[in-house]
């Protein structure tokens, strides 16, 4: 390499020597104007090779030693790779489930507060229904009354005096009032509010004193055993998910990550945004993982069994674009790095897979492979090399 620069002042000495050169100013015109000029570099650094290996066939001062460049190697191996694609998700309770008062009423009591653990049918509140009783001890007397008449009827009836539809009346009218009395006290055991599910109390929507409707929420519970983690994924990954696979999930602010299986995939494509839903189930021991919380769900999109892979950043390109990288090889003077040309394929994670060019267990050159050129002379940093060898 030390004829280089004093052959390359040359060229460019020539270069400067010749007249200035007109330019294309079409798009086509330059295109074309690229592609000449790349072929000659190509030529001329070529020719510099070619050059540099005569001259030191010729020169005795080329003969001597020349000083090794220091490099790491390691094993290109073969192994499974998988690429996964990062969709930001957030976590969502299974069930959330308002309680509710089944009738009308001021509430006397609140037994739970915001954060409290309930189970399914714990009373949570009391319902005022004093108008329920008073109700009842009216019924109680209109139906004395009543029960009065239809036996007074039943007798004269009975004894073929007075006419049937005075008869019927009176029965009907006891019975009624027997059902509404019936109806009044089942209204009594409403008066208490029970937890539909078990959980945690999330909100509190109204307080002991104030008036509650029928069906209007009292609290809202939220049942954090299981959880789900719900992402909304581009429709160009619909093949690439499937009900029952294992997917990674990340929560970043918890510094924690689970497998679990995909447990529901939407059937419909959302218009807005070109998206379709992917929920996953997740078991909530303790209750750290929250709704609302982000999370990241990793999905793999690619997969690839017993290939080729190598360090992304050991893959280097030539100026006409064709990739490559450093072997460890040998010669009459010892090793020496050998520039293989490869094809590369899908890459994840700072890793790439080749396609062509290597096959596994070759020495790559890592440490020092920038710089380096076609069989030049290397020394091997044997400690580091183990360690990257595992």
């Amino acid at each position: 390499m030390k004829y280089l620069s004093p052959l390359i002042l040359v060229v460019l000495l020539v270069f400067a020597c010749q007249p200035e050169p007109t330019y294309p100013t079409d798009l086509v015109g330059k295109q074309n104007l690229l592609k000449e000029k790349q072929k000659e570099l190509r030529a001329i650094t070529k020719l510099i090779g070619k050059l540099e290996l005569e001259i030191d066939s010729l020169d005795p001062n080329a003969k001597q030693e020349k000083p090794k460049t220091l490099v790491t190697t390691q094993s290109v191996k073969k192994k499974n790779f998988e690429r996964f694609i990062d969709i930001q998700s957030s976590v969502e309770s299974d069930d959330i489930v308002m309680a509710s008062s089944e009738t009308g009423g001021r509430l006397l009591s609140m037994t739970v507060k915001e954060g409290n653990h309930v189970k399914k049918g714990q009373a949570i509140a009391s319902v005022d229904l004093e108008s329920v009783n008073k109700q009842i001890d009216e019924l109680n007397k209109a139906l004395e009354l009543a029960a009065d008449v239809y036996e007074r009827q039943k007798r004269l009836w009975d004894q073929n005096i007075g006419s049937e539809i005075q008869y019927l009346q009176a029965k009907n009218n006891k019975e009624r009032l027997e059902k509404s009395l019936e109806t009044a006290k089942f209204q009594l055991t409403k008066a208490n509010v029970y937890a539909p599910i078990s959980g945690v109390v999330d909100m509190v929507f109204l307080k002991s004193g104030e008036m509650a409707a029928p069906g209007q929420p009292i609290i809202q519970i939220l049942s954090t055993g299981t959880v789900k983690v719900v992402a909304d994924v581009p429709e160009k990954y619909l093949t690439s998910v499937k009900k029952g696979e294992k997917v990674s999930i990340k929560f970043p602010s918890l510094d924690k990550e689970v497998q679990a299986r995909v447990s529901l995939i939407g059937s419909t494509i959302n218009p807005a945004n070109r998206t379709f839903k992917v929920e996953v189930n997740v078991p909530n021991r303790g209750g750290i993982l929250k709704p609302n919380l982000l999370a990241s769900m990793l999905i793999s999109d690619y997969a690839a069994n017993d290939v080729v892979v190598v360090p992304l950043e050991l893959v280097q390109q030539e100026v006409s674009g064709n990739s490559f990288v450093f072997i460890k090889s040998e010669n009459s003077e010892g090793a020496i790095a050998k520039k293989v040309m490869v094809k590369i394929g899908e890459s994840y994670n700072n890793e790439v897979i080749i396609t062509e060019g290597l096959k596994g267990g070759e020495e790559l050159i890592v440490d020092g492979a920038r710089g380096l050129a076609n069989n030049e002379s290397i020394t091997i940093n044997e400690t580091s090399s183990k360690e990257k060898n595992g």
